[in-house]
């Protein structure tokens, strides 16, 4: 059987949910994730949040390309239940309500990944540290409570229009 941290390794390293990734359209995700979803429209920009899931589309022309999907991984501390679509339920079962950055990880390096520290960057908190997958590009944002040394909970997976790029 499959886990959530299976699935955070999964995006991870592919960028996707449930085969929707970048440059999906709404109704691409509304048929993966279901429609418990909130949707917030600012002229040419939609934010569709399901919860752990957060959607970033832009109109273009007609179409509304996401670009931009990341996992709020921290909202679940709050409540795993109603911010975990129940696709992703029926498919990888309970999420726990925190995930450990070592243990994730791991899960990438056995998927045959690595991960890098990024350097700090201007607007990132002093708490929060940035990694990326080398060979993806997907970023992860870890809470470092303890200090600059220590690695802690994951805070959020940012998956960009960059890595769509480089392997669309």
């Amino acid at each position: 059987m499959t886990s959530d941290l299976d699935f955070y390794a999964h995006v991870a390293t592919h960028g996707e949910v449930l085969g929707v990734g970048i440059g999906a359209q709404p109704a691409q995700w509304e048929a993966a994730l279901g429609t418990d979803y909130l949707d917030t429209q600012d002229a040419d920009l939609l934010r569709r949040d399901y919860g752990l899931v957060e959607l970033s589309f832009q109109k273009d022309n007609d179409a509304w390309p996401c670009f931009g999907v990341s996992l709020q991984v921290h909202r679940l501390t709050h409540d795993t239940e109603s911010d975990v679509p129940a696709p992703l339920r029926d498919t990888y079962g309970e999420f726990a309500p925190t995930v450990r950055f070592e243990q994730l990880a791991a899960a990438i390096a056995r998927l045959g990944y690595s991960v890098e520290p990024e350097p700090d960057a201007a607007g990132t908190s002093e708490d929060i540290r940035r990694h990326r997958v080398t060979e993806s590009g997907v970023r992860i944002f870890v809470r470092t409570p303890e200090g600059p040394q220590q690695t802690g909970e994951v805070w959020s997976l940012s998956v960009s229009p960059a890595w769509w790029r480089y392997t669309g």
